[in-house]
Formats: structure tokens, sequence, C-alpha cells
């Protein structure tokens, strides 16, 4: 498909082109673009509740943390080599909102690091504000926006880089 705004040549299955933003459908696409909050979310904000959390970690597991949005203070344990992030009431880190599609993201540990990509979701998924259209490697205090979520990433000993 070519960019009607700037005429690149996007191969994802994607609603909005990964250059320029413009939608890519525009007669067939209802989706709805969120402005991205203004303030910032800063690991420093922490209670200390959560950050016994986060020292408490086991190996190779990460935790996410809802920083902003519906749920805020809400926590997920990644432990398995892939976890699914979604508005499905199956999925492990589960996000009851109408801006989150049913399988959003995926969390996925490789080689002893995690990472996360976006599985065609109408809204995106953004790691530090930037949209992703491949697997992103995350980072201790990384954030990651799905909807109108948006979760610190913090990975456990053995993760951490």
């Amino acid at each position: 498909m070519t960019c009607p705004s700037c005429g690149r040549e996007v191969t994802d299955p994607v609603n909005f082109c990964p250059y320029c933003g413009a939608r890519l459908n525009p007669a067939r696409d209802s989706t709805v673009v969120l402005t991205q909050f203004e303030e910032p979310t800063v690991a420093d904000d922490l209670t200390p509740d959560e950050i016994r959390a986060i020292e408490a970690l086991p190996a190779g597991s990460a935790l996410l943390i809802v920083a902003r949005g519906p749920g805020q203070g809400a926590r997920y344990l990644l432990k398995d080599d892939q976890v699914v992030a979604g508005r499905h009431p199956q999925n492990v880190v589960f996000l009851d909102d109408i801006t989150v599609s049913r399988r959003h993201a995926v969390f996925a540990r490789v080689d002893g690091h995690w990472t996360v990509s976006d599985k065609s979701s109408l809204n995106g998924t953004y790691v530090n504000r930037s949209l992703i259209s491949a697997p992103v490697e995350l980072r201790t205090g990384d954030e990651v926006q799905i909807g109108k979520y948006r979760l610190m990433f913090f990975a456990g000993p053995s993760g951490n880089r």
C-alpha cells in the first residue's frame, strides 16, 4: 500500500503510515486518534510498596505498573516467555478499555531480555512515546502506552540492562 500523504510504500498491516502518521485508508477506517498525555511519567513516583515489588522480582521476570490511565497502580508480572496484553479477559495483562484491542501487544522474553510488539492494533503501541512497528527491546524505566494505559516497565535480575 502507498501512503496517500507522503507516497512511501507501507508493507505492514497498519491503519496509519509509520513514516508520516497519515491515515492510510480514510474511507474504511473508523480509528480514533488519541492525543498523547502531556504530563511526564517518572519512576520517581513509585510508592514504597511498588519499590518492594520491583526489588522482589524473580530472575528473568519483569513487572508492568499502570502509571496513568484506568486502573492506575495495577501491576502485571511478566514471567512467561510470551505475555499478551489487551482487552480480552483471558489475557495476562487485561486492559479493559475500548481504546485497547482484544489482542493488542505481546511482551516476549528473548535471550534474557524483554521486547514488546504491536499485534496490528487499531491505536498502535508506543514505547517512550514513539509508535512502534517492529519488536522493541525494553529497558527498566521504559514507558509502554497501550490505548489510554501508560505502563512502566521494570526488569527483574538478569533482565536488567
